[in-house]
């Protein structure tokens, strides 16, 4: 009988820990493309139970544009950012120089930013998890999928359905001109993943494996 994975708030905290590595490398170019201050974050990591996830990205599809990247390898998941009409209207005016932007349907132009923007931070913090923890990982070129966005993680979120799934939930902020746009962001692990992460975690040795920033 499979028990429910448990993760320690150490445990928790670690994993925080290398995230924010990885965003503190993104959060550079990011602001490059921004042109202002980036701040990115890790507020919180949960379990979530595959239906109420499945049901929450469903409802995200009908109010946001929705990058979706997968993170493939010695790891399985999958990060969704989440982008509202606003946050569309606000990076054109800041990251394109558009004037009178008008909401609704995507441009090339607009599409390729947000796909732009969800790769440096995937990318980033893809990066910074495979050096630290050593695993064989990379992730897969964004796209944006227009519809049934849910159906295509299904394979990520039910390989083991008496498992919750690893979710973190990661806040993009950034600032032009004093005004602040924050642009959420789910990256979440299928249970494999989830215990293969947790025991590379437990055979760190404290004061021997300290987290690094690695190029």
């Amino acid at each position: 009988m499979m028990t429910e994975p448990h993760i320690t708030e150490l445990e928790r905290d670690i994993i925080k820990e290398i995230l924010n590595i990885g965003l503190a490398r993104a959060a550079d170019s990011f602001a490059a493309i921004a042109k202002d201050k980036v701040l990115l974050k890790v507020p919180d990591i949960q379990l979530i139970e595959v239906k109420k996830l499945l049901n929450l990205v469903a409802t995200y599809e009908n109010t946001h544009v929705i990058i979706q990247s997968d993170v493939k390898g010695d790891f399985n998941g999958a990060t969704l950012m989440l982008f509202s009409d606003d946050h569309i209207v606000r990076l054109s005016e800041v990251c394109l120089a558009m004037v009178e932007v008008q909401k609704g349907e995507l441009s090339v132009m607009q599409e390729s930013l947000l796909l732009e923007i969800s790769n440096i931070i995937t990318g980033a913090m893809v990066t910074q998890m495979a050096n630290i923890l050593k695993a064989n990982i990379y992730g897969s070129p964004p796209k944006a999928p227009k519809s049934h966005i849910a159906d295509s993680l299904k394979d990520i979120l039910v390989q083991h359905p008496l498992f919750q799934p690893l979710v973190f939930t990661v806040i993009t902020r950034f600032t032009h001109n004093s005004k602040s746009v924050e642009l959420p962001l789910l990256l979440f692990f299928d249970s494999n993943t989830f215990l293969k992460i947790r025991d590379i975690i437990r055979t760190f040795q404290l004061g021997k494996n300290d987290l690094k920033e690695t190029d």
